[in-house]
């Protein structure tokens, strides 16, 4: 359930750091607002149960591969280079996401 609202928040991530790049008026802004709002939530949600630093590391991890992802798509340029080293952050995002395990009681902290 927590990692579900990680992997959310990351793909909000996307859709919002995306948008910046079009964002010309006053109701892009807002509604990238609340974006951020609602993936940084549900992150600080997670924290419950899942260590902050992986959360965190594993968050940051799906904002970076899949605005990289849509910006191939949308037409930006890369190289082999770029994914070689795509392919080595997100070994170890998954490594992150694997080794850790959740906290079995709620943390008062």
């Amino acid at each position: 359930m927590y990692w579900l609202l990680v992997l959310i928040a990351g793909l909000l991530e996307v859709i919002w750091a995306s948008a910046l790049k079009h964002a010309d008026s006053l109701i892009d802004w807002i509604g990238i607002f609340l974006l951020i709002a609602v993936s940084f939530l549900m992150l600080i949600r997670s924290y419950k149960k899942i260590p902050m630093a992986a959360a965190y590391t594993v968050f940051v991890g799906i904002g970076t591969v899949g605005t990289y992802v849509t910006g191939v798509i949308l037409g930006e340029p890369f190289s082999i280079g770029q994914i070689f080293f795509l392919a080595l952050l997100l070994s170890g995002i998954l490594g992150m996401k694997v080794f850790t395990k959740e906290n079995k009681t709620r943390s008062e902290h």
